[in-house]
């Protein structure tokens, strides 16, 4: 484990036509809209001047050109587990269109039929959470929203399902750090920042 104690920065994809509905986007890989295209351009600006050691991103399309717009691609490095919720037969599917099939349904307690329930997003949170703790300096995240909830939660050493606590919009900046800069106290420095 190394010494160093630094900030995560978490951003979530610009706009898609699915995240625009309201459509669950998991691995679909789906382009962003203009709308999205011109977001993420206007990350650059909200991330100038910051230091960032490394650069990751899910290996989908929005986050990756997320990244690119944003001013990072030259430096990005792909991470499978940074993937968006594995939504199964949910996937493409509105919330309520699945709750019609299936009332009371609640992705982060209920998960997906043919998908990821919390845990198993919540082990590839654990995976990236370690290696995050492994780097010297700050690390800049570009993933989608129901990962990096999870994510969060993990990074407080709250159960993966706590996830459903954060809210995140397309475009946002969510920064995660310690207290004190001891790595026995993660927090939360910023979230949703639009």
């Amino acid at each position: 484990m190394s010494g160093a104690v630094s900030d995560i920065w978490l951003v979530r994809h610009g706009e898609t036509q699915w995240s625009a509905s309201g459509r669950h986007t998991g691995r679909s890989d789906i382009p962003l809209t203009a709308a999205g295209e011109a977001a993420a351009r206007g990350l650059a600006g909200r991330l100038e001047g910051q230091a960032f050691a490394a650069v990751w991103s899910s290996p989908s399309q929005r986050a990756r050109r997320t990244c690119e717009l944003a001013g990072f691609g030259d430096r990005c490095i792909v991470k499978d587990d940074l993937a968006e919720w594995d939504y199964g037969t949910y996937e493409g599917l509105t919330t309520p269109q699945i709750l019609q099939e299936r009332p009371g349904w609640l992705l982060f307690r209920d998960g997906c039929p043919d998908g990821e329930q919390a845990a198993d997003a919540g082990r590839r949170a654990d995976r990236i959470v370690a290696a995050l703790r492994a780097e010297n300096g700050a690390v800049l995240i570009f993933s989608s929203a129901h990962f990096l909830r999870v994510l969060a939660a993990r990074w407080l050493g709250l159960p993966p399902e706590q996830g459903a606590l954060f809210t995140l919009d397309t475009a946002s900046i969510s920064v995660l750090g310690y207290e004190h800069h001891s790595r026995a106290e993660p927090v939360v420095r910023g979230w949703n920042q639009r």
